[in-house]
């Protein structure tokens, strides 16, 4: 983290000021695809909502690639390809 002047606490582990929190949580905000109903309805979001927001949003994408996985496994089953077509395609895979 360039520019940001980190602690370090008496367990080891570094502590940020107030502002460098809100800093971060802001950016990790504004990654989410969209505010929950609540984000929308407060002015303020509290770190503890953003962080809780984040974990929902990233357990979904696990989710949806886990989804996705079972279902190219699915089509690839159902198609006669051989091991060079397999191998081609999680190449191209791997690429994305």
């Amino acid at each position: 983290m360039s520019g940001r002047r980190q602690r370090r606490s008496s367990t080891g582990g570094f502590e940020f000021t107030e502002n460098e929190i809100t800093d971060l949580a802001s950016r990790l905000q504004a990654l989410l695809p969209q505010p929950s109903q609540q984000t929308r309805n407060s002015r303020q979001v509290s770190v503890l909502e953003i962080l809780k927001e984040t974990c929902s949003h990233i357990k979904r994408l696990q989710k949806d690639v886990e989804d996705l996985s079972e279902t190219l496994t699915g089509l690839l089953d159902s198609l006669h390809i051989t091991d060079i077509d397999i191998t081609i395609l999680q190449d191209l895979l791997k690429q994305q």
